[in-house]
C-alpha cells in the first residue's frame, strides 16, 4: 500500500503543535492481511486517492478485522471532524481520557484535533467504518467551514454545527438509519474507480450529517430493542464458551445451549463478535491452544490438540499454520526462547 507524504497542516495550541495522524500501524496490518481495509482519501491518510469533487473529504472508509489483532491506533488527533460507527464486533475506543468498549451500531464523534485513540493496546474485532471532513481548523477556537457541497439548509447546518461542536456526547448508540448510510458508503467506496463515485459520495456523506442531526434533536434515540433478549442469551452462552472448548461443538449444538434458533444464534454473534459461530469457535481453540504450548512444556501437541477441542492433532496443525504462519512446535520453541531471553 502507499505511504502517502503529503502534510496536512499542523494545529497549534498553548504552544504545541499538532500533527494529524498518518495511521502507520493501520497500513503495517493492512500489508500483513491482517484486516481487510478499503477506503478513498487524500493528504497522508491511506487509501486510494479521492478526486477534486469532493474537496474537504479527507478521507472515508473501512477495516474488516475478523481475527485477533496485534495492533492499535494509539493517542492521536485528525485535522477534521470524524465520525466512527461500529458495524459489528466490539472495539476498545477512548477520547479525551474516556474509555470505553464500542458495540454495534455505536457511532463516535471526533471533533477537529480532539485526542483519541482505538484500541487498548490491540483493536477488537470487528467491522470498522470512518468518515473524515477538513472543516479548516487549524487554530483555536476557529469557525468550522463544511465543505461546498455540503447541501443542508443553513439552518439546519447551523444546528448541526453547534450541537457537535457544544454537545458533549461525543458516543452514540444509532439506528439502522444510520447503519443502512454506512452500508452504502461501504459499496460506494468497494466501487470507485478513479473518483467515479464522488457524487454518490457527496449524496451520501450529506444524507449521513441530516441522519445525525435527526438523531441529535431527538433528545432520547428510540431504539428497536425486540432482539435483546436472545442476544442477552448468545452473549451469555459465547463468555461461557471459553470453559467448554474441548467439546464437539456443531452450530446446532451452540444455539440449542443458547436457547435460540441456528439463524437468530448466527445472527447474534455475528454482531458480537464479527466472526461466524464456527469461526469464532476456532480463534478461541487457538487461544487457548497458545496458552497451552507455552505454559505447559510437558504436553505433546496431540494433547494440546485435543484438550483445545480440535479433532485431530493433523487438523490441529493444518489451522495452526494458516492462522500463526509456523507449526504449533515452532511456536512453543519460539516462546521459550523469548523467555528465556527475558529471565
Amino acid at each position: 500500500m502507499e505511504i502517502k507524504t503529503q502534510c496536512i497542516q499542523p494545529y497549534e495550541a498553548d504552544g504545541i503543535v499538532y500533527h494529524a495522524d498518518t495511521c502507520l500501524p493501520l497500513i503495517d496490518a493492512a500489508k500483513r492481511k491482517k484486516i481487510t481495509f478499503k477506503a478513498l482519501s487524500r493528504l497522508s491518510y491511506p487509501g486510494d486517492e479521492l478526486d477534486e469533487n469532493t474537496i474537504g473529504l479527507n478521507s472515508v472508509g473501512y477495516w474488516d478485522a475478523n481475527e485477533p489483532q496485534d495492533w492499535g491506533l494509539d493517542w492521536h488527533r485528525n485535522e477534521g471532524i470524524e465520525f466512527h460507527f461500529l458495524e459489528s464486533g466490539t472495539m476498545p475506543y477512548a477520547q479525551e481520557g474516556k474509555e470505553v468498549i464500542l458495540e454495534p451500531n455505536y457511532l463516535t464523534i471526533t471533533r477537529p484535533w480532539e485526542a483519541h485513540k482505538v484500541g487498548n493496546p490491540h483493536i477488537g474485532m470487528g467491522k470498522f467504518y470512518w468518515v473524515i471532513i477538513d472543516l479548516g481548523v487549524r487554530r483555536p477556537h476557529q469557525e468550522w467551514v463544511w465543505p461546498d457541497w455540503i447541501t443542508l439548509t443553513s439552518s439546519d447546518l447551523a444546528r448541526l454545527t453547534t450541537i457537535l461542536r457544544k454537545n458533549k456526547k461525543s458516543i452514540l448508540k444509532t439506528n439502522s438509519s444510520i447503519r443502512d448510510c454506512f452500508l452504502r458508503i461501504q459499496k460506494t467506496v468497494n466501487s470507485d474507480v478513479n473518483g467515479s463515485s464522488a457524487s454518490r459520495l457527496r449524496l451520501l456523506i450529506n444524507h449521513l450529517l441530516i441522519l445525525l442531526l435527526d438523531v441529535m434533536n431527538a433528545e432520547k434515540i428510540e431504539l428497536d430493542e425486540s432482539l435483546t433478549d436472545s442476544s442477552r442469551s448468545v452473549k451469555f452462552f459465547l463468555k461461557e464458551l471459553d470453559k467448554n472448548l474441548s467439546e464437539n461443538w456443531t452450530i446446532e449444538d451452540m444455539a440449542q445451549s443458547a436457547g435460540v434458533g441456528v439463524t437468530r444464534f448466527t445472527f447474534h454473534c455475528k454482531q458480537l463478535t464479527n466472526l461466524t459461530p464456527m469461526r469464532y469457535l476456532t480463534m478461541k481453540r487457538l487461544g487457548l491452544s497458545k496458552q497451552l504450548l507455552i505454559e505447559n512444556a510437558e504436553l505433546s501437541i496431540a494433547e494440546v490438540s485435543y484438550m483445545s477441542g480440535f479433532a485431530t492433532s493433523q487438523y490441529f496443525a493444518t489451522v495452526f499454520k494458516k492462522y500463526e504462519k509456523c507449526s504449533p512446535n515452532e511456536y512453543r520453541l519460539k516462546h521459550s526462547l523469548n523467555n528465556l531471553q527475558v529471565s
